[in-house]
């Protein structure tokens, strides 16, 4: 019986795909991971205990059917688990790279409850897309007949892809809008390639354009266009910029040279990995080659600048971080691999200063304890006066998270309301802001969050601006 096979949780260890070893995967930015071989991915798959109430899914923010494609795969029968996966996500092997199953699936297995170990989830879920893309069953965007009806979508990262993709299949002309020069926002230029190579995304990306969406790359809007001019060009707007606007750390010798910006950098590292010309690379403003690097913050972009340092050839690679690590943000699957490619963690530490001559070359460190919890929960940090020292730094990356731009100003679109934090304002049933057409996702409108959540949003929009779209049509039938 097929269901003989599940539930092999007790017989069989929890085993991930095989990881190259630190010395080899510190040479290069291929992902340190090799895929699973198909008996092995079976194997794991069928750990499964197939639970009725499946936590796994309820704490996946796109409710992925895991247990479901976990069984067929352990059946062997791929092409419908792909199938099954796909149907809830617009990128499976891309979540099952970067997401940090850690903190979602994985870490709510119920048999990692139990003492066994999770379910490999992540590995599978990439390991069955991966294997769709090189049987060619993954299939051409299908579009439905032409509504005649026009949307604008800023920016390409997931939640603007996401929408496209779902707003193309049903029909409407889909045109992108972003000011990078190509499209997938931080899956391009922010995610290192050891954590997600780049033509897994370039694949996307072309599947969406030869299902006729219109790339327009390279568009500032504000600058190429106003918001109120795409407004009078397209039936719906959606924006899905992201969060880009990098949080400063006030303390002396911020401005000194060698004090740079995570994105910066990454993207910087990320276009050399294209084979672009980046000139602040190659004067060594941006390559941490041959320097003592000190990161700043911990969460996941700190860890893709820590592990990014370290394959640059950096003389040593240490990141602070204010809280202990237990209470740090980041993926602990990062900082584990971090650690094991040569990487000096720096718990309960803070930066004090920056000590320059022309560039900077030490780092006044205060020693943080933890104090009472926060609104988040975490305990707060605070100054131990007992602990102070000093690290010499070449190179100092500030990695503490990002906040929005000033969208309505870069806009020109003054009427465009903010929270107080600077997100965009919407409805959240209808997903609309305080522009009649002009919708938001993502980042832009919850803050700096996954990658997988961006997904989930550019699905929920799309399924909004459907509905406001079919209403606006509606109505023109009967005013004409």
């Amino acid at each position: 019986m097929a269901a003989d096979r599940m539930l092999r949780f007790v017989e069989r260890e929890q085993s991930y795909p095989d990881k190259r070893s630190a010395e080899d995967r510190a040479q290069d930015f291929r992902e340190i991971a090799e895929r699973y071989a198909a008996p092995d991915a079976d194997a794991q798959a069928a750990r499964c205990s197939q639970c009725g109430v499946p936590y796994c899914s309820v704490h996946c923010p796109l409710h992925n059917h895991i247990p479901d494609w976990l069984r067929l795969t352990a059946e062997g029968r791929l092409r419908e688990a792909y199938e099954l996966s796909n149907a809830t996500s617009t990128m499976p092997e891309i979540c099952g790279r970067i997401c940090p199953q850690d903190r979602l699936c994985e870490g709510n297995c119920v048999i990692e409850f139990s003492g066994h170990g999770a379910v490999t989830i992540g590995s599978v879920e990439k390991y069955i897309t991966d294997t769709a893309w090189a049987e060619g069953w993954v299939e051409p965007l299908h579009v439905r007949a032409a509504t005649g009806q026009s949307v604008g979508i800023i920016g390409a990262g997931p939640a603007g892809l996401t929408a496209a993709e779902y707003l193309r299949a049903e029909g409407h002309e889909v045109h992108v809008y972003d000011r990078h020069d190509r499209a997938g926002g931080l899956l391009t230029y922010g995610i290192p390639g050891f954590k997600l190579e780049k033509d897994v995304v370039m694949r996307r990306i072309e599947r969406l354009e030869q299902g006729g969406i219109h790339f327009h790359l390279g568009f500032d809007v504000g600058s190429e266009a106003t918001l109120d001019a795409l407004r009078q060009k397209h039936d719906a707007i959606l924006v899905a910029t992201g969060v880009y606007k990098a949080r400063e750390i006030n303390v002396a010798g911020n401005g000194a040279d060698g004090v740079i910006a995570a994105l910066d950098y990454l993207i910087a590292s990320n276009r050399k990995g294209f084979g672009d010309a980046v000139p602040a690379f190659d004067d060594g403003s941006l390559d941490a080659k041959g320097k003592h690097v000190v990161v700043i913050g911990g969460g996941d972009t700190a860890m893709d600048c820590v592990r990014t340092a370290v394959r640059q050839g950096a003389k040593s690679v240490k990141c602070l971080y204010r809280r202990d690590r237990e209470n740090m943000p980041g993926s602990q699957r990062e900082v584990s691999n971090a650690e094991e490619e040569g990487v000096e963690f720096v718990w309960l530490s803070a930066p004090e200063s920056f000590t320059a001559d022309k560039k900077v070359k030490e780092v006044a460190v205060a020693g943080m304890r933890l104090g009472a919890p926060d609104a988040s929960g975490r305990r707060s940090p605070e100054v131990d006066p007992g602990r102070k020292f000093d690290l010499p730094a070449d190179m100092v990356i500030k990695a503490l998270g990002f906040d929005p731009e000033e969208l309505p100003h870069l806009f020109g679109a003054p009427d465009l309301s903010v929270t107080r934090w600077g997100t965009l304002r919407v409805d959240h049933q209808t997903m609309m802001t305080s522009l009649p057409g002009v919708f938001a996702a993502g980042d832009i409108v919850r803050g700096a969050s996954l990658v997988v959540w961006g997904i989930r949003d550019g699905r929920d929009v799309s399924e909004q601006m459907s509905k406001w779209l079919k209403a606006k049509a509606k109505s023109e039938k009967k005013a004409a």
